[in-house]
């Protein structure tokens, strides 16, 4: 017991650590002095000894001020007494934990690591999703289309069928494991006999054996695979959203289903129209002589032009309805309306008869400061 080390020392921190750096610096120290990482290694065992009995007492903030201030006499009375006291002595003793299964510590700390994996490799695990983007127009996207998309996955061997084995061949069940993909370990430790399960290192964790791999596969059992997958797009879809297609994506393992096929929509911009939501915004320039007088206008919309009776004494910024001519709602049969904005057109490049024209129309509004020959002055 005099040569125990410093508890700050063993995990190699200054006094007043605080406690994230403690946590960090045990996780780090005990994965690499664990027994399982180092088997056969009795100095490693004792080092993860020495460490889990630091991380014990400086991240419980009651012993860690009594060890602080009185040091090993603060958190083991046996301390110094000879040879009644020892590991046994320590935090009231490690005996009352018995055979447990130090991987439930570790999980905690790792998230899993080896015996997690181990513990699963024969599961059926779902494949992973394939992401993709795919550009439509303004019109496909507005009333839904059908195309082919191009796609790379993961799929099943075509020669061996996902089973890794040459044709005419079977995988061998693993002895050492029994086709579990796992074994179990035990270690004496001074927190009792400790036990832990890790991936088989016969079969990496398969729980079978290739004897003769698939020429095609080298015995992976899936190949990478350019494909296409034809998508329907419903109506109404818009920029950004994303469209799932099930078990399109890569396959599964040990018989577990495909993963989904992601495909996210790029909307190419439209020359005319605009979208907000379902509805549709058109811009639609007029003649001054067409907002004063009226008059009866052809109006492009998603279905085709239209006609539309613009009112007498129109002006610039007036919005007018044209219910029903919007995108198509998602998952519906209704359509969003567009809305149609007038813009009206000041004349340009105007000859000398058409400038006296407008200034005779001027005078009959009383725009007396327009005649010929004066200027109104602007402010």
């Amino acid at each position: 017991m005099a040569d125990k080390r410093d508890y700050y020392e063993v995990l190699g921190l200054n006094k007043g650590a605080s406690d994230d750096e403690i946590k960090k610096a045990y996780r780090k120290l005990a994965k690499e002095n664990h027994p399982d990482m180092n088997p056969g290694d009795k100095a490693a065992e004792e080092r993860f000894k020495e460490i889990a009995e630091a991380y014990e007492v400086l991240s419980d903030s009651e012993k860690r001020s009594r060890y602080d201030q009185f040091g090993f006499a603060g958190v083991d009375p046996s301390y110094g007494a000879g040879a009644g006291g020892g590991a046994g002595g320590f935090g009231g003793g490690f005996g009352g934990f018995g055979d447990f299964d130090i991987g439930d510590i570790f999980d905690s700390f790792f998230g899993g690591g080896t015996r997690g994996a181990s513990r699963s490799a024969n599961v059926p695990r779902r494949g992973e999703s394939v992401r993709v983007q795919a550009e439509l127009t303004f019109e496909e996207a507005a009333f839904g289309c059908t195309k082919e998309i191009p796609v790379s996955r993961i799929e099943n061997c075509p020669d061996c069928s996902g089973s890794g084995c040459e044709k005419g061949t079977t995988p061998e069940v693993c002895k050492r494991c029994s086709g579990s993909g796992s074994v179990r370990s035990q270690v004496r430790t001074a927190f009792g006999v400790m036990s832990s399960t890790t991936a088989c290192p016969d079969c990496s964790g398969t729980g079978r054996i290739i004897h003769s791999p698939c020429p095609k596969c080298r015995g992976k059992g899936a190949v990478r695979k350019n494909t296409t997958v034809k998508v329907d797009f419903p109506g109404g879809i818009d920029d950004g959203q994303t469209l799932s297609v099930h078990g399109a994506g890569h396959r599964g393992l040990n018989g577990g289903p495909a993963g989904d096929l992601l495909v996210t929509v790029s909307v190419r911009r439209h020359p005319q129209f605009e979208r907000d939501g379902f509805d549709v915004y058109y811009n639609l320039p007029i003649t001054i002589t067409q907002a004063a007088l009226g008059d009866s206008v052809e109006v492009p919309t998603l279905d085709g032009k239209v006609k539309y009776t613009i009112p007498d004494g129109t002006q610039t910024g007036t919005v007018f309805r044209l219910r029903g001519k919007g995108v198509q709602r998602l998952n519906s049969s209704g359509r969003g309306d567009q809305f149609v904005t007038v813009t009206v057109e000041t004349p340009q490049n105007l000859t000398s008869e058409q400038k006296e024209l407008l200034r005779k129309l001027g005078e009959t509004f009383g725009e007396e400061g327009r005649k010929k020959g004066r200027k109104k002055k602007l402010l």
